[in-house]
């Protein structure tokens, strides 16, 4: 596998482009003085959102604290210098398509779906009328459908490919395109009004990009389909209606945008935030004016009349399409920064932009085609090409078996090394199931097996359900592209030794002649707060008693954990049993608080809440008690009590089963998983040999916040373990504990800290199908004939009988 090449070597190939040699200013030197937020990140998700500059951010600022901007709809002095703004600031769109003013008119809307929605809304569908758009683009797009459907048009998917038979050919300014048509989607009888007589309107939509893939459509696509779009789409029904074409430049404008001056779309959308990061909820439709006026308006508002009487139907429109289509008081203060964002862009050229994106693009996917296992199979499996590309790459891994790595997984591995990229299908359910080769079948029997947008299920069936995006924007350096690759290579790459189902070592080790001992036991009466050490304790029918039974919840029901809150770590819990009573104290409080484990106090109030999917009957408390936990966290919160839960299934993470299918119902209280967590005192000495051999400070168990910790088996071998007995109680085994960024809070100190550690060290060797896994969780089986009286408890130095 070939190493990644110096920046030097980078310079060699890409050096005409990459970085502005005859801009203004270096990309390092607009790095370094305007994106100093970014050092020690690497940031590439530009598809999703490109990043403002200071520079740009205290400039708007300096002119909203400079200047008075009042409701444009007036004539005073503010109101006069927000027309004017907005007047400047179409003309710079128009120009940044090269857009003539006497051809098209620029629409601020709230971004590039408020567009697209406009245009479907207004579009004169009728019976007669094709909505056609390539099978590669946004839902945003998709969603025009329904429109058109309601008005009993037909609405037809097509794929665009590079022409190699004899399907409906476009002849680009480098190769010949084909268009290949799907299924004529129709929807009953039209509810349409509109004579079937009259002339018929058809729409074209495809992106100038893929936010997908980073395809480049070529745009000789405009004038093929405007010539005679039921020539080249193929369509049966002989329709003979005026076909126009919509461009979503969403993604597209920000590097490339369309030339409007020779190719002539009727509607081109974007959102100005992909061009220049701020501001964000503005975007503006550009319209042909013949195309305008074809618009069919219903709704009027304030800013789009010249007359109306409210008691009789009179109201006279303006007639300025601007004027016509922007429902309200515009966005003038957002408008007001455009300004400012494109003299980024100006200063640097779009063409520069271009050529530096677009290198450090190819260079990145060249050397992540060049990555390869220990066994020679190819790492990297990276979508598109037929077409030219732009500045994206989506992608999956492959382990050295050929089983894929989850896209969630990459994610996950990704943020711990502050890299910020994008996975899923990136909101492109066409372009998603046309890469990854999902059929219809396979989309369905996913959405059945539970899988939906923004879910964990990355694989199913062996299949990816989408991809990892990366994508670079005008501030991109070398440095970004250096470090996402060699994060690929250590994190992915398997240099020579081969993991069973690719993944996790130590799956199933054998133990060492010796006894289990129980070491230790750590109770944790409030959910994220700080736990206690007893030697015994007794069990009950959730676990171990009292074991988070309570828990913080905000103004808004929002459960409080320490991700959101780390001050709730200082709040340490005591449990009286023999006085019944939790006690708790903060260092940001002199008075200490106690609440007494009865729970049938009148002045507590019952309710019901859900808590991460699950219903609790709760017990509020008093607002004294409300009060304290308030100013130990420093944020306004209520606390509760679990009375009684529904019950919960789990599914089990346990390494060595086929799949996470396995269900087991147990009550438990408010832990996110199961009613207790083991932690080997043995694996934790083997990460903390692996810590430090990275030259990382050893961490103890307090780190996994676990109840039982156990001594004396080799590392791991609780992997392989189905259950455990302790004395006369049993536990089920319900698989692997999935780790996250919670086991690298530091909480030895006032101050919590955070950092990559142990969960990076852990990802290395203990991935298993996309989860990070260390401790086991177990139920208790409570006596099932319940013919044993009294309290069964735990005792530390038991000893602990594995169950295989």
């Amino acid at each position: 596998m070939e190493t990644v090449p110096t920046k030097e070597e980078f310079l060699k190939q890409f050096g005409n482009c990459y970085g502005y040699p005859n801009g203004p200013r270096s990309v390092d030197e607009i790095r370094s003085s305007e994106f100093k937020r970014l050092q020690g990140t690497v940031y590439l998700d530009h598809a999703g959102s490109t990043l403002y500059s200071e520079k740009q951010m205290e400039e708007i600022t300096k002119d909203l604290t400079s200047n008075i901007y009042g409701n444009p709809h007036s004539q005073n002095d503010s109101s006069m210098a927000s027309s004017d703004i907005i007047t400047t600031a179409r003309h710079q769109v128009l120009r940044y398509f090269n857009a003539s003013a006497k051809e098209y008119k620029c629409v601020f809307t709230s971004g590039t779906t408020g567009a697209l929605k406009l245009v479907g809304e207004f579009f004169p569908w009728n019976k007669e009328s094709i909505y056609a758009y390539s099978l590669e683009n946004h839902n945003s797009v998709l969603g025009i459908r329904e429109y058109a459907l309601n008005k009993g048009a037909s609405v037809l998917a097509v794929d665009i490919e590079k022409n190699e038979g004899q399907n409906a050919k476009i002849e680009s300014d480098e190769f010949s395109v084909q268009i290949v048509k799907r299924a004529v989607q129709k929807r009953g009888e039209s509810n349409s009004s509109q004579n079937a007589q009259n002339e018929a309107y058809n729409l074209f939509a495809f992106p100038s990009e893929c936010n997908f893939s980073g395809e480049k459509f070529p745009l000789s696509i405009v004038d093929s389909i405007k010539k005679d779009g039921s020539k080249v789409l193929s369509h049966t029904q002989n329709n003979r209606g005026k076909w126009m074409v919509l461009i979503d430049a969403a993604k597209g404008s920000a590097t490339d945008p369309p030339d409007l001056g020779k190719y002539k779309a009727d509607f081109v959308v974007f959102s100005f935030y992909k061009i220049f990061g701020y501001p964000t909820g503005l975007g503006a439709l550009l319209v042909r004016n013949d195309a305008a006026h074809l618009l069919k308006k219903t709704y009027f508002s304030g800013g789009t009349v010249t007359a109306s009487i409210s008691d009789i139907d009179f109201v006279k429109r303006r007639e300025k399409i601007e004027e016509l289509f922007e429902d309200g008081t515009s966005n003038f203060l957002a408008i007001s920064a455009i300004s400012h964002g494109f003299k980024i862009i100006n200063d640097l050229s779009i063409h520069s932009i271009s050529r530096h994106t677009n290198s450090l693009a190819e260079f990145t996917r060249g050397k992540m085609l060049n990555l390869k296992h220990g066994n020679d199979k190819q790492v990297c499996k990276i979508y598109g090409g037929n077409f030219k590309m732009g500045p994206t790459i989506a992608f999956n891994l492959k382990r050295e078996d050929g089983s894929w790595f989850g896209y969630r997984e990459v994610e996950k591995l990704a943020s711990l090394s502050n890299i910020h990229l994008r996975t899923g299908c990136f909101c492109n359910p066409g372009a998603c199931a046309k890469h990854l080769g999902l059929s219809h079948s396979d989309l369905i029997s996913n959405f059945e097996a539970g899988h939906v947008c923004w879910d964990d299920n990355d694989v199913i069936n062996g299949k990816p359900t989408g991809a990892v995006r990366v994508s670079f924007g005008y501030m991109s350096t070398f440095e970004d592209a250096d470090k996402f690759l060699k994060f690929l290579e250590e994190s992915f790459v398997s240099k020579t030794q081969s993991y069973e189902n690719g993944s996790i070592q130590n799956l199933k080790a054998l133990e060492l002649p010796g006894v289990i001992k129980l070491k230790s036991v750590t109770i944790y009466p409030i959910k994220s707060c700080s736990g206690f050490d007893v030697q015994s304790w007794p069990l009950g029918s959730i676990g171990l008693k009292y074991d988070r039974e309570w828990l913080l919840k905000g103004p808004n029901g929002e459960i409080l954990t320490q991700k959101k809150v780390p001050e709730m770590s200082s709040i340490h819990t005591q449990i009286d049993l023999q006085k019944g009573i939790l006690h708790l104290k903060s260092p940001k409080l002199k008075e200490k608080l106690e609440i007494s484990l009865l729970n049938n106090n009148s002045s507590y109030l019952n309710e019901e809440m859900d808590v991460y999917g699950y219903r609790y009957e709760v017990e509020s408390y008093t607002e004294t008690v409300n009060k304290w936990f308030e100013k130990a966290i420093g944020r306004t919160c209520t606390l509760v009590r679990c009375t009684s839960s529904k019950y919960r299934s789990y599914k089990s993470h346990t390494i060595g089963h086929t799949g996470f299918c396995r269900e087991n119902r147990s009550q438990v209280s408010f832990a996110n998983e199961a009613q207790l967590l083991l932690v080997s005192e043995d694996s934790l000495f083997d990460l903390n040999d692996r810590l430090n051999s990275r030259q990382v400070a050893s961490v103890d168990w307090t780190r996994f916040r676990p109840n039982l910790v156990i001594s004396g088996s080799k590392p791991y071998s609780e992997d392989s373990w189905s259950g455990i007995q302790i004395g006369k109680s049993r536990f089920t085994s319900l698989g692997g504990c999935n780790r996250c960024e919670m086991i690298n809070l530091d909480r030895t100190s006032e101050l919590v800290r955070k950092s990559k550690e142990p969960l990076s060290t852990l990802a290395s060797y203990r991935r298993y199908k996309g989860k990070i896994l260390f401790g086991i969780l177990l139920r208790y089986e409570d006596d099932p004939t319940g013919e044993e009286t009294g309290e069964r408890w735990l005792h530390v130095g038991q000893e602990v009988y594995t169950l295989n």
